[in-house]
C-alpha cells in the first residue's frame, strides 16, 4: 500500500462541484488535493452547453460574491447572452449565458492546475478511511492512500452508473468514462442511506447536416454585465435557433415508447421533473402536438449542435428517425447518441448545513450526489462543502448560509429539511424572499462575507466597498429629490427603467447597479415586507418544536399535519413551516403549545 503526504483537504471529482469547492478550499490557503480520473475533463459539460437561467443563475451571481470560478470560466467562454423573464420584475429574470464547453473545460482544467495551493491527482477513489467516525483520508483503486481530515465528495453521476440506450445498458459514469462501484457500496457500508436517481441527455447533431432556414433564429441580448462582478459588455453572438416536434414525431416515440428504457422498465431511478425525456413529454403530456427544441452551438466552431428538449433514452433506430421527422433535420447526421444515466445519490437529510454529513466528521457532499441537478446547483454546493472543509481543517466556525440571506442557503435548507425523491432543481418559486434575493444584488448580501472568509480578492472587495458606497449615495439623493409617490409615478408601468433612473439621478451608474437602485425604490414598500417576515421567521428559529407526546391528538392539528411533523422532524418552528402542506394555522397551533403548553394538555384531556 502507498502512502502519500497529508492534505488539508481532499476533493473528489472535477465537476463543477469539485472545481468550485477546490478553488474555494485553496484561496482560503489550504492544502487541496483534488482527485479526478481526466485532469484534462475538469468542469467538463457532459449535457447541456450553458450556464444560468431563472434560478439557477441567481446562484451563479452568488457563487461570484463569494469569489467563485465559475462566473469568471462564464466571462471567458460564453458564445452568447440573454436575459431571460425580461416583462417580468427584476426579481424573477435570470442571466443565461450559452457556453463554448471545449474552452470552459480547459479553462477550469488549467485554473486548477495553475493554483499554487492544489494538487491533482489522476485515478479513482474506492474507500474514504474512517476511524472512529472521523474521516482521515482516502484510498485509490491502485492502493494509494491520501491523508486529510477533510475529504469532500464530488460523485456526479458515477457511483454505480448505468448508461442505457434503448434495451442495451452499460457501467458507466458518463459518456466513455468508468463508473464508481467499490465507492458507492463503501458509503452504504458505512451505515448512509443511499438511492437512485436518473438523467439523460439528446443526441448531437452535426451543424453542416441541419438546414437553418426552416428554423427560428433565437437573437443575443445586447447586455452589460455578465455573472462576474466586474462589468463586462455581452459582446459574443452565436446564433441559437428553435425547431418543433410534430405530430409525426411523436407517433414514432408512440409506436416505439415500449423500447424505451425507463419505460420499458429496466430504469428504476427517478428523473428530472423539469427536464424530462421526449419520451416522458409525449406520454405525459398527450394533448401538446408540438414540443420546442432549442439548437445551441457547443462550441465556438460550431461543428456539433445540442439540440436541447430532446434527451432520450430510445434505442438508435428510433432516434434516427425521430430526428429525421423534425423540419430542418431531416438529413441531420447523429453523431453522438442520447442516452439516459442511472446513478447512486445520498438522501441529503442525513447532512448538516454545511454539507458535511452528520455522523462521519469531516465528510462533506456536494452536487448530484446530494439529489440535486444541474451544473449551478452542484457549484453553488461545491463552493458551500469546500469554504466548510478549509474552515473545519483550521478548527474554525462554520460557514451557512440562510434562506433569507441566498438561492444557496435555500437548496442547501430544502436538500437537508427536505429531503429528495426526484432530482432537485433550483426556480425562483422556492424562494419566499425574491425581492431581497434578486440577481443585481448578490455583491451586496454575499461579497463581505466572502471577504472576511478569504474567497474574494482584495481587488475585488476594494471595488465592491467603493461601488455600495456609489449606491447608497444615489438611494440617498433620489430619495432626498423626490417624494414617495413621485417616485412611485414615475417608476409606475416603466419597460426601460435606464433612462427613467438615469434622469431622475441626474448622472449615470453602471447597469447592474442601475437595476438594483430601480428595484429598491420601485419596491420599497414590498422589501420593506419581506425584510418583517425574515424578522418574525428569526423568531420562529429560536423555537423549538415540541415533544411528540404534545403533538399526538391536538385539537385542530390535523393527522395529516402531524404525520408531516414526524416525518420531517422539523428541530425548529421556522423549519416546520417549511414542510409542504403546513398552514398557518397549524404553525399558529405549534407555537401555542411551545408558549403555553398545558392550555394544549387541557384541551387533550377534556
Amino acid at each position: 500500500m502507498n502512502t502519500n503526504s497529508h492534505f488539508d483537504v481532499i476533493v473528489v471529482g472535477g465537476g463543477h462541484a469539485g472545481v468550485e469547492a477546490a478553488w474555494a478550499a485553496a484561496n482560503m490557503q489550504s492544502k487541496v488535493l483534488l482527485i479526478t480520473l481526466d485532469k484534462n475533463k475538469i468542469g467538463l459539460m457532459p449535457c447541456n452547453p450553458s450556464v444560468g437561467g431563472v434560478g439557477k443563475g441567481h446562484i451563479v451571481f452568488e457563487i461570484s460574491a463569494l469569489g467563485g470560478l465559475m462566473p469568471q470560466l462564464c466571462s471567458e467562454s460564453y458564445l452568447q447572452a440573454r436575459m431571460l423573464n425580461t416583462k417580468k420584475g427584476p426579481a424573477v429574470q435570470g442571466l443565461r449565458l450559452q457556453i463554448d464547453k471545449d474552452k470552459y473545460c480547459a479553462l477550469a482544467s488549467q485554473a486548477m492546475q495553475d493554483h499554487p495551493n492544489i494538487t491533482i491527482s489522476e485515478s479513482m477513489v474506492d474507500e474514504i478511511i474512517i476511524e472512529k467516525k472521523q474521516v482521515r483520508g482516502v484510498k485509490t483503486n491502485d492502493g494509494t492512500v491520501f491523508h486529510s481530515n477533510q475529504v469532500v465528495l464530488t460523485t456526479g453521476t458515477f457511483l454505480r452508473g448505468l448508461i442505457h440506450i434503448g434495451e442495451k445498458n452499460f457501467p458507466a459514469g458518463r459518456r466513455d468514462e468508468k463508473a464508481a462501484y467499490e465507492l458507492s457500496n463503501f458509503l452504504t457500508k458505512t451505515g448512509l442511506r443511499l438511492g437512485r436517481l436518473k438523467t439523460g441527455t439528446p443526441p448531437r447533431l452535426a451543424k453542416d447536416s441541419i438546414d437553418f432556414s426552416k428554423l427560428e433564429k433565437q437573437e443575443a441580448h445586447d447586455l452589460d454585465f455578465l455573472f462576474e462582478f466586474w462589468p463586462k459588455k455581452a459582446t459574443n453572438s452565436h446564433d441559437c435557433y428553435i425547431a418543433r416536434t410534430n405530430e409525426h414525431s411523436h407517433q414514432i416515440i408512440r409506436e416505439n415508447l415500449h423500447r424505451s428504457a425507463m419505460y420499458s422498465g429496466n430504469i428504476k431511478g427517478i428523473g428530472p421533473r423539469y427536464c424530462p425525456s421526449i419520451e416522458d413529454k409525449i406520454a405525459r403530456f398527450a394533448d401538446k402536438n408540438s414540443h420546442h427544441i432549442f439548437v445551441e452551438p457547443e462550441t465556438a466552431e460550431y461543428i456539433e449542435v445540442y439540440p436541447s428538449g430532446i434527451s432520450t433514452s430510445m434505442p438508435e433506430d428510433v432516434q434516427h428517425d425521430f430526428i429525421h421527422s423534425i423540419e430542418g433535420f431531416e438529413n441531420a447526421q447523429i453523431v453522438k447518441l442520447g442516452y439516459a444515466v442511472e446513478y447512486d445519490f445520498v438522501h441529503p437529510d442525513q447532512l448538516n448545513k454545511n454539507l458535511e454529513t452528520k455522523d462521519i466528521s469531516g465528510l462533506f457532499l456536494a452536487g448530484q450526489i446530494n439529489g440535486t441537478t444541474g451544473y449551478e446547483e452542484a457549484a453553488g454546493q461545491g463552493i458551500i462543502a469546500g469554504i466548510n472543509a478549509s474552515l473545519k481543517s483550521k478548527q474554525q466556525d462554520l460557514f451557512i448560509l440562510e434562506r433569507n440571506e441566498s438561492y444557496i442557503g435555500i437548496m442547501i435548507d430544502d436538500l437537508i429539511t427536505m429531503g429528495v425523491d426526484e432530482p432537485y432543481r433550483m426556480f425562483t418559486s422556492r424562494a419566499e424572499y425574491r425581492l431581497i434575493l434578486r440577481q443585481d444584488n448578490s455583491f451586496l448580501r454575499l461579497t463581505e462575507k466572502g471577504y472576511k472568509l478569504g474567497t474574494v480578492p482584495q481587488k475585488m472587495y476594494d471595488a465592491f466597498l467603493q461601488e455600495k458606497v456609489e449606491l447608497e449615495k444615489a438611494l440617498e439623493l433620489v430619495q432626498t429629490k423626490y417624494r414617495p409617490e413621485i417616485i412611485a409615478q414615475k417608476l409606475e408601468l416603466v419597460e426601460d427603467y435606464l433612462p427613467v433612473i438615469k434622469d431622475m439621478l441626474g448622472y449615470e451608474l453602471s447597469t447592474r447597479n442601475m437595476l438594483t437602485l430601480f428595484a429598491e425604490l420601485k419596491y420599497k414598500e414590498y422589501i420593506k415586507r419581506e425584510h418583517r417576515q425574515v424578522e418574525k421567521v428569526a423568531k420562529y428559529k429560536q423555537m423549538i418544536m415540541p415533544e411528540n407526546d404534545l403533538l399526538d391528538g391536538m385539537p385542530g392539528l390535523s393527522k395529516e399535519i402531524q404525520q408531516k411533523i414526524k416525518r420531517y422532524k422539523p428541530a425548529t418552528i421556522a423549519d416546520a413551516m417549511l414542510i409542504p402542506g403546513i398552514t398557518p394555522a397549524a404553525i399558529s397551533l405549534l407555537v401555542l403549545a411551545i408558549k403555553k403548553p398545558e392550555l394544549v394538555r387541557n384541551d387533550k384531556n377534556t
